[in-house]
C-alpha cells in the first residue's frame, strides 16, 4: 500500500535488518475508505487480513495514481524491496500498475510458493521471512540498479545494463527519476514548502511541469494537494 489519507488508517512502520529491504509497515482502517494510491517505484510483499481470511499478495511498482476503496475492517502487513531486489521466477515487470499475485492459500497460516508450503510472516519476524527467501536463492539483488542510478562507471553493454534494470526493478532508470521526484515534491508541500519553491527543490522545469506530473503521479495538483493537507 502507497499513500493514503492517514487519518482514515494507523500506521507504524519499522526498518529491517536485512539488506534487501527498505522498510516494514503494517496499518488498519476502522472504517470504509478511498484514497490515491501514489505511483510508487519499489515492489512489495503485502499480508492482508479481512473477513477472517488471509492473503499473501505480491505487489509491483506503480507508474501513475489509481484509485483504491478499502472496507472497514482491514489489516494489512508489508514488506517494501530497495531497488534491485527482486525473485527471479517472478519478474518485477510482470507485476507493474497493480497486476498483483496473490499465492494460493496452503492452511489459514500459510501459503504456496513453488510448490512449498511457507508460513505467513508477521510484522516481528520478517526479517527471518526474508533471510530464508535469500538463502533458498528465491530473493536475490542486482548491484548494476544502484550503479545506473548513481551514475556509477561499469563495463557492461547498454543492452545487457537495460535487461537488467528491467528485469530487477520492472522499470526504466528515467522513471524511477521521475516518480522519486514527484514523491519529493510532494514531502516538500507537506512540509508547507510553497509551490513555486518546491518546483525549484524538487528539480521541476517549472509549474505547469510540476502540475502534469504530480496529476498523473499523484492524482492531484500541487494546489489540490497543499488544499488537502492544510484544511
Amino acid at each position: 500500500m502507497n499513500d493514503v489519507k492517514l487519518r482514515d488508517f494507523s500506521f507504524e512502520e519499522r526498518p529491517s535488518d536485512s539488506p534487501f529491504v527498505e522498510k516494514i509497515w503494517r496499518t488498519q482502517n476502522e472504517q470504509d475508505a478511498a484514497f490515491i494510491s501514489l505511483a510508487a517505484s519499489h515492489w512489495e510483499m503485502v499480508v492482508t487480513k479481512y473477513g477472517g481470511s488471509t492473503s499473501f499478495t505480491m505487489r509491483g511498482p506503480e507508474t501513475r495514481a489509481t484509485p483504491v476503496d478499502c472496507p472497514a475492517g482491514c489489516e494489512f502487513f508489508g514488506i517494501v524491496f530497495k531497488l534491485g531486489t527482486f525473485m527471479p521466477h517472478l519478474p518485477v515487470s510482470q507485476l507493474l500498475d497493480r497486476n498483483d499475485v496473490t499465492l494460493p492459500e496452503a492452511t489459514r497460516q500459510s501459503f504456496w510458493l513453488l510448490g512449498s508450503a511457507w508460513q505467513l510472516p508477521t510484522f516481528d519476524n520478517a526479517d527471518t521471512f526474508i533471510n530464508r527467501l535469500m538463502s533458498e536463492g528465491l530473493l536475490v539483488h542486482d548491484g548494476i540498479v544502484n550503479d545506473v542510478l548513481q551514475e556509477q562507471p561499469h563495463d557492461l553493454s547498454v543492452r545487457t545494463v537495460r535487461r537488467r534494470f528491467l528485469r530487477a526493478t520492472g522499470l526504466t532508470p528515467g522513471t524511477i527519476r521521475q516518480i522519486e521526484r514527484a514523491r519529493l515534491a510532494l514531502m516538500l508541500l507537506q512540509q508547507g514548502v510553497s509551490i513555486l519553491d518546491t518546483v525549484y527543490e524538487a528539480g521541476y522545469f517549472d509549474q505547469p511541469h510540476l502540475t502534469r506530473s504530480l496529476k498523473h503521479l499523484a492524482g492531484q495538483t500541487p494546489a489540490q494537494f497543499v488544499a488537502a493537507n492544510n484544511p
